[in-house]
């Protein structure tokens, strides 16, 4: 069987995305392994899903699948490559569409200069619905790894993240403390790990370990925990220009009960085909 994919990528965060309308696709761990192999497959940080809508009041149904196989619940550069790829590829006229994921609904918005606004909904604080071993919510968390304790600020964006603020995020030992922390016991369904450094108060820079996937060139949700983390912490003020290896997101956010804004850029890179 022959499927037709799209290769995008948003920040250098990279994705396959199968049109699940127009060619439904059974997508089995193994298969997203395989078109997730940079030697062996197309090559994608992530594969992205478009089905038919699941809900009232909703365009699309968004599913998302890690490198490792493992299907999760939300994906900030891939709602942007999701969008851009349904207008261009005639699925929908509107330039603001309602997205259905696993964790809730999110709403992209085509921008006039060609980026895309995601509101990624209302981040989540408090531990048991990251999931994160803890007995109370608390701003930053004391965290025991390699015999060292680290601050982290803890939160959902759909998906789990935990922050570590850095003094300077290319010395960071993204590569070691990554894997460590993803697989943390106190983190029961593993975590996104970002590398969070301060440049001014509506600037940082990030480097983000995701979970299934390794460290990649920039992550929407890890863009959007790290910038309300340093909200959150007095550090940061929206909106934020978080510079990530890949490109720039801007983050705003209004705080409490309000949904955080992620801007950035989607972009098409090559079409193909591959026998599955």
């Amino acid at each position: 069987m022959r499927v037709r994919f799209t290769k995008m990528q948003g920040a250098g965060n990279d994705f396959v995305v199968l049109d699940g309308l127009r060619s439904p696709v059974t997508m089995e761990p193994a298969l997203a392994r395989r078109l997730a192999d940079r030697h062996f497959g197309v090559g994608c940080d992530q594969i992205l899903m478009i089905e038919a809508p699941r809900s009232a009041g909703t365009d699309f149904y968004y599913r998302i699948f890690n490198a490792d196989g493992e299907e999760v619940a939300q994906c900030g550069n891939g709602a942007r490559c999701f969008a851009r790829f349904v207008h261009d590829k005639g699925l929908s006229t509107e330039n603001e569409i309602r997205v259905e994921t696993h964790s809730g609904v999110i709403i992209p918005r085509l921008e006039a200069d060609g980026e895309v606004t995601v509101n990624m909904g209302e981040p989540r604080f408090e531990p048991a619905d990251v999931p994160f071993l803890a007995p109370g919510r608390a701003t930053t968390y004391g965290v025991e790894a390699e015999g060292t304790s680290l601050e982290l600020s803890v939160l959902s964006m759909g998906n789990p993240h935990a922050v570590l603020v850095v003094a300077d995020v290319e010395r960071a030992p993204v590569e070691s403390l990554g894997p460590l922390l993803e697989h943390h016991r106190r983190f029961p369904e593993r975590v996104n790990v970002g590398f969070l450094q301060i440049l001014g108060s509506n600037r940082a820079k990030l480097r983000v370990f995701e979970r299934g996937a390794g460290e990649t060139l920039a992550c929407g949700t890890g863009a959007c925990a790290a910038a309300v983390a340093g909200i959150e912490r007095g550090l940061l003020a929206s909106p934020v220009s978080v510079q990530t290896r890949g490109g720039r997101l801007v983050i705003s956010w209004a705080g409490p009960g309000h949904p955080v804004q992620m801007k950035g850029p989607a972009v098409t890179v090559f079409e193909g085909e591959i026998d599955i």
